[in-house]
């Protein structure tokens, strides 16, 4: 029988579709096995492997923050046979009475648990663990996982290096590519780099039999993932001179910050006291004392706490005042223990001879004749207020870095404050306020608040006569950017030929003879041509701050410092001394005052 042409069709079609269905089964089957392997995934266990963190080093490549070996002891509670409980104790240093609730918390939970693979100790030292890896085979249903954790070559603090610690459910839900047992930096340098610190997991897969047991490494670890190392990452600080502050700010209450000024880079960062490295290396641990510490050892002071500068704002007054055209270097004003304004009222001050100039009036800290800087200042014939015109200082004030924060690489930072004149205008009535209400701005009190980075950075700004680069910790080096904000110059509002009349005042009040009325002379070091400028800052809540800034060599300088030491009296009594002291052992590499350095590292002022 003759077959009709549109049957043939029907069957040559029939045939083409069988031949793709064939080829297709074929390409699957034989030539492609992921198919196999995505049906495999159920009888399939992944072993995560995790990176080491990436180093932190010191400006010279000294290593802040290393790694060292530790192992995480696992445990599938469904591998478990019966074992001896008092030799797994002694392997692993433990208790019987642990390892028994363990695995009773196991047999409680064995449903929830299923075959998951669950911690049974954490971080435990490659010694002890490869006491416990010799007699392994004893002990089915437990294996060990290497971790890296961080190890402290240096006592560089642990406000400045921060720590690391496992992540927790809310720190998950914020930073999703995160899984339960991984662990992040939380604060300080380790936070700030986080992403190129971390590295990248790897894993090993293995194969399950048909009792969920685990037997092998799949198609001979083919589909393995190596774990990628963090990258390190190199910091501004240098390791000798941070640890050699914190030798210094030990027993006292307060900050030390260097800056190298022509770059902005922080050389030091101490905030006192703080966080030991020892207890930085076991967080958990130590980490309900540290908090209930009245002394706040985890408050980094140097970015968050926010201070009356003091008498060092008294430089910031005087270049506004010049640029203003209110002040000549030349001009004189009588101190007579003080500065009377409102009739019945004294803004007090220290004996000297007066009247005084503007280079003596920096060298004697006089608080009066700054004073009339400021009422000059406010008194402005050019604005038509009070209030206009202190809004013009504001500006000149807050182009120094003061008001808000400076902008950092450093987590946390906070930005002080500089009133406003809507502030007073709502504290007292609008127009209700003139000089004699807000005289203690003059002297850097009242409602002023800085932060000793800020502060720091005020040291460097005068040092650049007129401009600083935004303070930052982290260096660019290959593969670790850092932003064009911290390679820029940012300007005050005041030309920089108005520098020069402050500095050489700051000058006088290191380098002149004792007696001749240098408020800093302790802080003079021969050949270095130091610049300085004490503060004493009122304290509500005890004793005066002790406060100094100071660059070093005037010309070209290579440093600035600024020192901050809490209910401690005088800025030369404490902080001008730290400071000197940072700045020989940075710019000659050894300190030549003996005698000195061991009355400052050996004395406490906290009082327990």
């Amino acid at each position: 029988m003759e077959v009709s042409p549109k049957y043939r069709r029907i069957i040559i079609g029939l045939g083409v579709m069988a031949a793709v269905l064939l080829g297709k089964l074929f390409y699957i089957q034989i030539i492609n096995d992921s198919y196999k392997r995505s049906a495999s995934n159920n009888s399939m266990v992944y072993q995560t492997v995790y990176p080491p963190r990436g180093l932190i080093l010191d400006r010279d490549g000294r290593v802040l923050v290393g790694n060292t070996v530790r192992y995480d002891l696992m445990v599938t509670p469904r591998e478990v046979t019966a074992f001896d409980t008092v030799m797994l104790a002694t392997v692993l240093d433990t208790t019987v009475d642990f390892i028994r609730e363990r695995m009773q918390y196991y047999r409680t939970y064995r449903t929830r648990i299923g075959f998951q693979t669950l911690p049974f100790i954490k971080q435990i030292p490659a010694e002890q663990y490869a006491r416990f890896a010799e007699v392994e085979y004893m002990f089915p249903g437990f294996s060990g996982i290497m971790r890296s954790i961080r190890e402290y070559p240096y006592d560089a603090g642990g406000n400045l290096l921060g720590y690391v610690s496992e992540v927790d459910a809310s720190f998950i839900e914020k930073h999703p590519d995160y899984r339960s047992g991984d662990y992040a930096g939380r604060t300080g340098l380790e936070a700030i780099r986080e992403r190129e610190l971390r590295g990248e997991k790897g894993y090993h897969v293995f194969l399950r039999d048909s009792r969920n047991k685990v037997r092998s490494s799949y198609l001979d670890g083919q589909f393995d993932k190596e774990a990628v190392p963090g990258s390190n990452v190199t910091t501004t600080i240098d390791a000798q001179l941070q640890h050699y502050g914190q030798e210094l700010m030990a027993g006292k209450v307060g900050s030390l910050v260097a800056i190298e000024p022509s770059t902005g880079e922080i050389l030091a960062m101490v905030s006192s006291p703080g966080i030991s490295v020892e207890q930085l290396s076991s967080i958990g641990k130590y980490y309900g004392e540290l908090s209930r510490d009245k002394y706040k050892p985890m408050f980094n002071r140097t970015v968050q706490a926010s201070y009356p500068p003091g008498s060092v704002f008294k430089l910031v007054n005087g270049l506004i005042g010049l640029e203003e055209g209110v002040l000549e270097p030349q001009y004189y004003y009588p101190c007579d223990h003080g500065f009377v304004y409102a009739k019945e009222h004294k803004l007090g001050c220290h004996g000297h001879r007066s009247p005084l100039n503007l280079d003596d009036a920096i060298m004697m800290s006089c608080n009066g004749y700054f004073c009339y800087v400021f009422r000059n200042i406010l008194g402005n014939r050019k604005y038509d207020s009070t209030s206009e015109a202190f809004d013009k200082w504001r500006e000149y004030v807050m182009s120094f870095g003061f008001g808000h924060p400076l902008g950092s690489d450093f987590p946390s930072e906070l930005g002080g404050n500089i009133p406003s004149s809507g502030y007073y205008d709502r504290v007292y009535g609008k127009r209700a306020w003139r000089f004699p209400t807000i005289v203690s701005l003059s002297i850097g009190q009242g409602e002023i608040g800085a932060t000793p980075l800020q502060i720091a950075n005020m040291a460097a700004t005068v040092a650049n006569r007129g401009w600083y680069i935004t303070p930052h910790i982290i260096k660019e080096t290959e593969g670790i950017e850092i932003d064009s904000l911290y390679k820029e110059k940012r300007y005050t509002m005041v030309d920089t030929l108005q520098f020069r009349n402050v500095i050489h005042g700051m000058w006088k009040a290191v380098n002149t003879r004792p007696g001749d009325g240098g408020t800093a002379t302790i802080a003079a070091i021969p050949g270095l041509d130091v610049c300085g400028k004490t503060g004493t800052a009122q304290n509500p809540h005890g004793k005066d701050n002790s406060v100094f800034i100071c660059f070093a060599p005037m010309d070209n300088p290579k440093i600035a410092v600024a020192a901050y030491v809490e209910n401690a009296g005088f800025g030369a009594a404490w902080a001008s001394p730290i400071a000197s002291l940072l700045v020989e052992k940075y710019l000659c590499g050894e300190t030549s005052r003996p005698e000195l350095e061991e009355h400052i590292k050996g004395t406490r002022l906290i009082q327990n």
